[in-house]
């Protein structure tokens, strides 16, 4: 079964399965992955990002059978809005790096190892899309949330966060079966991170010459006006945030 599939589980490897949600857009690519973890004989399962408040995804999540934690990667809405729904429905807590975000639980910090439908899940704290964004290593898996999309790149908050997070993914062993946020999973993380590296340090140097040409003082929008010349301009005003997030990092650099 192919990535999109509404509607329905779709597993992906012997511990994970997918539950795409129908809510597709420039932001979430096909939709949300909502992703269900649970070792073989498990009878509980872990729920990880549950979406939006939509409750014909949300009842689906409810019929994976006992749920022993909703785990959330980040405090974006289309991930995490219907986990009060899903927590009361299926009487489980939830847990994020956040602790707004959590129900009859405390919130899990970097290094925390959460036991739970037969697994045992580590938290790596990725901050840059977000402050409170974290990957979910499960054996030779990991859960990127948005911190690496399957199709794109992430919109940022904090270029200096983002770019140590990517260079901790890829300190992790090469073969890692990476399981985004939105998009389809792909075959090793280590080699993606590398590439979205590559890429934001060209976009660096876009953004160095786009200054050149500008001025020291160039708004986002006028460098996204000449870098991202070539983007579809629906994309820009994302593209703007991370912008944003470059100009802060290079200003924030300055020699002197």
């Amino acid at each position: 079964m192919s990535h999109p599939a509404y509607g329905v589980r779709r597993e992906v490897s012997p511990s994970a399965a997918v539950v795409l949600e129908n809510n597709p857009s420039t932001m979430t690519l096909e939709g949300t992955n909502t992703w269900v973890l649970r070792a073989p004989g498990s009878a509980e399962c872990v729920i990880v990002d549950p979406g939006y408040q939509d409750l014909d995804h949300l009842s689906l999540l409810a019929e994976q059978g006992p749920v022993a934690v909703i785990l959330l990667t980040h405090h974006h809405p289309d991930h995490v809005e219907g986990a009060p729904w899903l927590a009361e429905r299926v009487q489980a807590p939830v847990r994020a790096f956040d602790a707004a975000l959590c129900r009859d639980a405390g919130p899990f910090a970097d290094g925390d190892v959460i036991s739970a439908g037969g697994l045992d899940i580590e938290v790596l704290h990725t901050p840059g899309h977000t402050g409170d964004s974290v990957c979910l290593r499960v054996g030779d898996q990991v859960l990127t949330g948005d911190t690496i999309l399957g199709r794109g790149t992430t919109v940022l908050t904090d270029l200096g966060a983002y770019l140590d997070s990517l260079r901790r993914l890829i300190e992790l062993p090469s073969g890692l079966l990476a399981l985004p946020g939105h998009g389809p999973e792909m075959a090793d993380l280590r080699a993606v991170a590398q590439e979205y590296l590559d890429h934001r340090e060209q976009r660096l140097a876009q953004v160095r010459a786009a200054l050149e040409k500008l001025g020291a003082d160039a708004t986002a929008r006028q460098v996204v006006e000449l870098v991202y010349a070539d983007v579809d301009r629906a994309l820009w005003a994302p593209a703007e945030h991370s912008v944003n997030a470059q100009l802060a990092y290079l200003r924030s650099h300055r020699p002197g």
